[in-house]
């Protein structure tokens, strides 16, 4: 059974740092690109950040840019979301996925998905 599981999530004052973890099971994450969503309560699910199976390459949102590195562990099975200076705009719960179908921050390319990971940032 494929499956993807977050952790790392919890409550972090503005300025703190988080790492989530997404590790998979059932397949190998090697051959998949991996993109980390996030969605707040009454807004759409939104491309944070993503990572390809093939050369590595990158993307990140404006909005996370320079405060948020992806990076995989392809030994581990396992994907990382680095995210430091935390803001309240944030405070979303965050989903990681895989596709084998392409990448990028749009969630209709990912075909499966983790049950996600609560990131709260407050004071």
């Amino acid at each position: 059974q494929l499956q993807l599981v977050e952790s790392g999530g919890g409550l972090v004052q503005p300025g703190g740092s988080l790492r989530l973890s997404c590790a998979a099971s059932g397949f190998t994450l090697d051959y998949y690109a991996i993109g980390w969503f996030r969605q707040a309560p009454g807004k759409e699910r939104e491309g944070v950040s993503c990572i390809s199976s093939s050369d590595g390459s990158t993307y990140y949102a404006d909005s996370v840019k320079g405060r948020f590195t992806i990076s995989r562990d392809n030994a581990k099975n396992t994907v990382y979301l680095q995210m430091n200076s935390l803001k309240p705009e944030d405070t979303a719960v965050y989903y990681c996925a895989a596709s084998k179908r392409g990448w990028g921050p749009f969630p209709h390319e990912y075909d499966y998905w983790g049950q996600g990971t609560q990131v709260t940032v407050s004071s």
